[in-house]
């Protein structure tokens, strides 16, 4: 039996990609192996939203060479689309392709024995094609891909060139595999894509639209909305999650910055107002919400009085955590342009500050629903003794390991925060 072993770098999305490939795979007889491990197949799905992550792709590639030198190594995602003859270039591989489709995996398969090197992309601006793809079966929790692609074309961002115009699935495509994923017995769906507030685009729907149907499918108790655009949030989809049991309490709202006159140069299609009314309107509606949001910092332009008001604006609202990453200068964007440039030590003092207000609102956030009751969705995996799940307002706990309790949803109160990330819970 031949073996084969991924390695995911980036957003859930690529993982929910990585799961449907190795399907295809399974589905072909192969076994699947831990990237650590040697394999004849080794397939990286990969990163390019900062150098950085192209790095890591550069270094997994070259760990993958050196466990098995005639491996068929296959790289796929953003960093191959983007830079496809810089990763064909790369020790050991065979194989670059931008679009993750069973057709495209049978071939390299049946051609596995080719000596050339084979460079399979689409230029973005072509990418019309939308290719489904979910994860299921590694926990209890599956991560849908509803939408791709991204008409925005932010200053700082590559993702468009990367992954193309928005498209999407019909509701009742998307209806189809909801109802696999349930059969299959997962029991939560993550709602994932590149910019899922867009879906609807090319079918004439829209995303609440999707919500309302899906909430419908029997087996599935819990939703969850991946990271939603703060204009595409729109009301009526706050108001839905409010009053459908079967949606969590939780949001995922960029900001990327709290200076108008930032937002405004890096073209983002709100304002602090426009956001801080979706913050406002979650909490009046949804007390208990998780909020959390995405922060770039050092972004070219980014004066020390822009990011001050990034930090007071942030200080201001009512949030739970802040995903935060330094601005990483990409080939062919517009912010490369822009001045002033900020220094890697000015970047770091920064994100130093948003970590800080970070922690300081995860645990207050946390502290508050200390002694409540909530529903948690208990995980397999096993660490020190002890299992783990999220609430449904997105708090990790932890219990004593009991294999009765895996991908069950039970009543927990809240007792006392383990760590900065982890709370223990009695079962009720």
């Amino acid at each position: 039996m031949k073996t084969v072993a991924f390695c995911t770098l980036g957003c859930r999305l690529n993982f929910a990609e990585t799961s449907t490939i190795s399907r295809f795979f399974i589905e072909r007889g192969f076994k699947v192996v831990p990237f650590s491990q040697k394999a004849d197949f080794y397939v990286l799905n990969s990163c390019s939203v900062t150098s950085n992550a192209n790095r890591k792709g550069r270094n997994a590639v070259a760990r993958a060479h050196s466990l098995n030198p005639d491996a068929v190594i296959i790289v796929t995602g953003c960093y191959a689309q983007l830079k496809p003859d810089e990763v064909a270039a790369l020790p050991g591989v065979k194989y670059v392709f931008g679009v993750n489709n069973k057709a495209e995996i049978e071939r390299i398969i049946d051609n596995a024995d080719t000596k050339d090197v084979f460079v399979n992309t689409t230029p973005h601006n072509e990418m019309k094609t939308f290719v489904p793809a979910f994860s299921k079966g590694d926990r209890t929790r599956a991560f849908l891909k509803v939408q791709d692609g991204c008409d925005y074309f932010c200053a700082y961002c590559t993702i468009p060139f990367a992954r193309g115009r928005s498209r999407n699935p019909s509701i009742a495509e998307c209806v189809e595999q909801v109802k696999s994923l349930a059969a299959d017995g997962m029991k939560e769906v993550i709602i994932s894509g590149v910019n899922i507030g867009d879906f609807g685009k090319t079918t004439g729907e829209t995303f609440c639209d999707l919500l309302k149907t899906l909430v419908k499918v029997d087996g599935i108790e819990r939703f969850r909305i991946g990271s939603i655009e703060p204009d595409l949030l729109t009301d009526e989809i706050i108001e839905f999650v409010a009053s459908e049991p079967k949606m969590m309490p939780h949001f995922h709202i960029p900001l990327q910055s709290g200076c108008d006159e930032l937002l405004k140069l890096i073209g983002r299609r709100y304002d602090t107002a426009l956001y801080r009314h979706k913050i406002e309107l979650v909490k009046k509606l949804i007390p208990d919400a998780f909020i959390g949001i995405d922060l770039i910092v050092g972004v070219n332009g980014e004066s020390p009085e822009m990011f001050d008001k990034t930090v007071d604006f942030v200080n201001s609202l009512d949030i739970s955590f802040i995903h935060q990453f330094q601005y990483s200068e990409r080939e062919g964007t517009r912010a490369l342009k822009f001045t002033p440039r900020v220094t890697a030590k000015q970047k770091q003092e920064r994100a130093d500050v948003i970590k800080s207000i970070c922690e300081r609102k995860h645990r207050e956030f946390v502290e508050k629903n200390l002694g409540s009751g909530r529903s948690v969705l208990f995980e397999s995996a096993k660490k020190g003794g002890l299992m783990f799940g999220y609430t449904d307002n997105y708090i990790r706990v932890a219990v004593p390991y009991d294999k009765s309790l895996v991908n069950r949803i039970c009543q927990v109160r809240l007792m006392e925060m383990i760590d900065e990330e982890v709370v223990k819970v009695e079962i009720l």
